[in-house]
């Protein structure tokens, strides 16, 4: 028989995580009509499985269950099963998530496991994974397979009113209390570094004990919050966000040979990671140290920004030009074993000064760290490595940049782990606004044509009728863009003509503001839809607001929109962003931390970011931009060099008109402008005061 005709309706799937599973015994379906009606026709309820291509778990209940004969006899008998990933459908994601905690009352997670009732797709049982055999207080997964599939045929009524009340519940979840402010101010901002103060650990940074993840929105709004509070509480943002950094830095949690960050630790000092690495974290990490490098002068910082952006460029990036997803936990089928490292190896790839001095480094001289071997961590630091070795700061460099580059190099000759090539709209959005930021702060041409490549490729690609796609791969974009893709492009589109202007990327970013405003926005109510008002219906319809591993679509949405009223003058903007404050002001006070990101945009909302624009000839106001950026210690200033031969702006802009033979800059906040000025000494005294 050919191996095509043993492969599942998975098999023309673009996604790899599906497309892991198309040869599985399971009769696995993509979410579709199809599968929907064949299940509500033969009254068969829905296993509903929901991971993605580098989770470790869903690996492990795919090799237990998925790809187990028997297991697959039942579930392809009593159910119709359905394979989502998640990554390409955060719509269904967060929906069902969200009914998972509903119903068990526990946190979620993946693989997540869902049964649906075959006519509204309500799900009146769940759970994350599920092991073969009943262990840890799990049930096994066949047996609980069984029980379910009774329970469904014998008690439908039981169900009925269960569903009843789980659709309540989810339609209550979205429902926010009509109290607005009488004027939206700073208070919870100050509110909300109090709260995430309460959660720092001292020791070792982050917002929690063990698992720590990076929380990159957080570590944002520390950095912008901070000058918009007493100096007591500035201080603790500051010391907090430097800590995180250099911890995270120091850690396991980040690659120290390749550079580039894993998702999170196991453990509270950052040491030992779960060892995939997401587009997602890395592109806003990348930011957050490129920021603290401009912030502190922290050579550290710089070093990580660099790595990491390189890591990028090289492991991440398509020839096509957009950035690839993430890099799985495993390989060979053993998490960290692309990682890890035994004293031994490393003894022979080094010369003994580089031994000694890596081993002191990087911990190989302690306690082996996980499983019998060693992950890689800052151990120590310079000053006992000139004690133990007697040699210069800048020789000790030398030896341990040397001895990375063979231990990367070797590392590089074993089984990668896999990598999910699929290139997602809102992932490449937050790694371009990295990588321009980077470009800026580094002053590095390569990290901003990085950007432009993953830019171009997502307008040429991914932008077709004036409408985003969210995934592409193989050739093939497609499903519909969510509110994060809007938002989050809109804001890497901004960060990326404050480094280096085009036109034709300031009309790209009105054109999907307009998408944004005409199909996700709730002119009724105030804030933003996940998805747009002509999407698939489905169970829940949801407007999000607080902050998870990304950034709240509409955080980013409220803060570009104030940016975007600012540079054209359209009063309609400001209106959406202040709306959207009111539309959740009662949680937004009420837990503050969980709102970094729309936090952020209400400091923008009240103190409204300083922008500059510069006009003349292109070679003399990229110098004028380049000694501005220089002078100014405030990292959300905005200067954008749009060179005198540009004549066709849009709203405000269009009145920032260049001056004969002189150069000039327009210095805004607000809708209230200065003077214009054609000094540039005058310009940079006025940007230090």
């Amino acid at each position: 028989m050919d191996i095509q005709d043993k492969a599942n309706a998975l098999i023309d799937e673009t996604s790899p995580y599906l497309q892991q599973h198309a040869y599985n015994p399971v009769h696995w379906y993509p979410w579709s009509e199809q599968a929907l009606k064949l299940a509500k026709d033969n009254d068969k309820p829905i296993l509903l499985s929901i991971g993605y291509s580098a989770c470790h778990w869903c690996h492990v209940m795919a090799h237990e269950s998925f790809e187990d004969d028997d297991t697959a006899e039942v579930m392809n008998k009593y159910f119709i099963n359905i394979k989502v990933d998640r990554e390409e459908r955060p719509d269904l994601d967060k929906i069902y998530q969200t009914a998972q905690q509903l119903l068990t009352e526990r946190s979620g997670g993946w693989p997540l496991t869902m049964i649906l009732n075959p006519d509204d797709h309500v799900p009146f049982y769940g759970g994350t994974y599920f092991p073969p055999e009943a262990r840890h207080g799990l049930p096994g997964f066949q047996d609980l397979l069984r029980r379910v599939i009774e329970f469904y045929q014998n008690d439908k009524a039981a169900i009925n009113k269960q569903n009843i009340a789980v659709k309540d519940a989810l339609i209550k979840i979205q429902q926010t209390p009509n109290i607005l402010p009488e004027s939206i101010d700073s208070a919870p901002v100050s509110l909300g570094i109090q709260e995430m103060m309460n959660y720092f650990d001292p020791n070792y940074g982050g917002f929690s004990g063990a698992p720590k993840f990076p929380q990159t929105p957080s570590i944002e709004f520390l950095m912008c919050a901070k000058s918009h509070v007493s100096p007591e509480l500035s201080k603790s943002a500051t010391d907090n966000m430097e800590l995180t950094l250099t911890r995270m830095g120091q850690g396991g949690i980040y690659d120290q040979l390749g550079g580039g960050f894993c998702r999170y630790s196991v453990d509270k000092f950052w040491l030992i990671p779960h060892f995939e690495k997401m587009l997602y974290d890395n592109g806003p990490l990348l930011y957050n140290y490129s920021q603290a490098w401009k912030l502190t002068d922290h050579m550290f910082y710089k070093q990580i920004a660099n790595d990491t952006a390189n890591w990028i460029i090289r492991d991440m990036q398509s020839p096509e030009g957009g950035y690839y997803s993430s890099l799985d936990a495993d390989s060979e089928g053993k998490e960290g074993k692309f990682y890890v490292w035994i004293q031994e190896e490393i003894k022979q790839l080094l010369d003994e000064q580089e031994f000694i001095l890596f081993a002191e480094f990087y911990g190989l001289n302690k306690t082996a760290n996980f499983e019998g071997q060693w992950h890689l961590h800052i151990a120590s630091t310079f000053d006992e490595l000139i004690k133990v070795s007697d040699l210069g700061h800048q020789q000790i460099i030398q030896l341990l940049t040397s001895a990375k580059k063979k231990l990367l190099n070797t590392r590089n000759l074993r089984v990668w782990p896999g990598r999910d090539e699929k290139i997602l709209t809102s992932w490449n959005a937050l790694a371009i606004k990295g990588m321009a930021i980077a470009s800026l702060r580094l002053d590095d041409e390569i990290y901003i044509e990085s950007a432009n490549r993953s830019l171009t490729f997502i307008h040429e690609t991914m932008w077709n009728q004036n409408r985003l796609s969210a995934s592409y791969k193989d050739g093939k974009s497609h499903l519909n863009a969510y509110l994060d893709d809007y938002a989050y492009l809109i804001d890497a589109l901004l960060t990326v003509l404050s480094v280096k202007w085009d036109t034709k990327w300031m009309n790209f970013t009105l054109e999907l503001a307009t998408v944004l405003m005409e199909q996700f926005y709730d002119k009724e109510n105030g804030g933003f839809y996940f998805t747009s008002h002509d999407h698939e219906a489905l169970l829940q319809r949801r407007r999000d607001f607080m902050d998870d591993a990304t950034p709240s679509g509409n955080g980013i949405a409220a803060r570009v929109l104030l940016q975007l009223s600012h540079l054209t003058g359209q009063q309609d903007y400001r209106d959406a962003a202040e709306k959207t404050f009111k539309a959740t002001w009662h949680s937004l006070v009420k837990i503050p931390h969980a709102h970094a990101s729309l936090l952020q945009a209400v400091c923008d909302y009240n103190y409204p970011p300083r922008q500059v624009i510069l006009r003349g000839k292109l070679d003399e106001i990229s110098k004028w931009k380049k000694e501005c950026y220089e002078a100014t210690t405030d990292i959300h200033t905005c200067i954008y060099a749009i060179p005198d031969n540009e004549n066709v702006l849009p709203g405000l802009l269009a009145e920032r008109k260049p001056q004969k033979k002189l150069s000039v800059a327009y210095i805004c906040e607000g809708f209230v402008c200065r003077e214009p000025i054609t000094n540039l000494n005058q310009l940079i005294s006025d940007l230090k005061n």
